[in-house]
């Protein structure tokens, strides 16, 4: 898995890589890979698997919703740049691949990154500032931090960290959170405004 990661990071996108430059890389014969996996996709689909469970645990650690919504955005990024920074490797595979990977690469990073929005979606439901707000707005509204963080990720692999780029790049992200924030404070969904209406 590593041996592929290096590949992805150094050379190619994942698809087009061979399992004989990958068994080579890793120092093994091609016959190992395997006893370890079916195919190349199985090997790209162990490396999403491992690239979310942490991210998720992360966030699950983090207990956002245990934050203040004015401390939430700041501490949200810099905890996702520094994993970003630390699983260099994994997050440049998946960025690759979001788009450009095969058709079961592509559908597991979307399935895992729709699964983060629901569970954030939760995680807001918590907050008084947003008690007015369904389940299904709180989902797109979940979306649109996720999607703010997704392209977080890819700008942070660019730039080396603590120079001038890298502050800007950090500063910018926040306030395009705190922007989604105060815009959802202000929202109120259909069925709340009815029935605070009909009150």
């Amino acid at each position: 898995m590593q041996a592929a990661l290096e590949l992805v990071a150094y050379e190619a996108n994942f698809s087009a890589i061979s399992l004989r430059r990958v068994a080579r890389q890793a120092g093994v014969v091609p016959t190992a890979f395997y006893r370890h996996f079916e195919d190349m996709d199985a090997l790209g689909l162990s490396l999403v698997e491992d690239t979310f469970i942490e991210l998720r645990g992360l966030l699950r650690g983090a207990d956002l919703s245990a934050l203040p919504i004015k401390g939430l955005t700041r501490y949200a990024v810099e905890l996702f740049a520094y994993h970003v920074r630390d699983r260099r490797l994994l997050f440049q595979f998946l960025v690759k691949e979001r788009f450009s990977g095969s058709r079961p690469i592509r559908e597991a990073i979307h399935g895992h990154i729709t699964q983060i929005v629901i569970e954030l979606a939760r995680d807001f439901a918590h907050f008084d500032e947003f008690s007015r707000i369904e389940e299904t707005d709180l989902q797109i509204i979940a979306e649109l931090v996720v999607n703010t963080i997704v392209s977080l990720s890819e700008r942070i692999l660019d730039v080396a960290p603590d120079n001038a780029e890298d502050a800007a790049l950090m500063l910018r992200a926040e306030k395009q959170l705190r922007l989604i924030f105060m815009g959802a404070g202000r929202w109120e969904s259909r069925a709340s405004s009815r029935a605070a209406r009909a009150g």
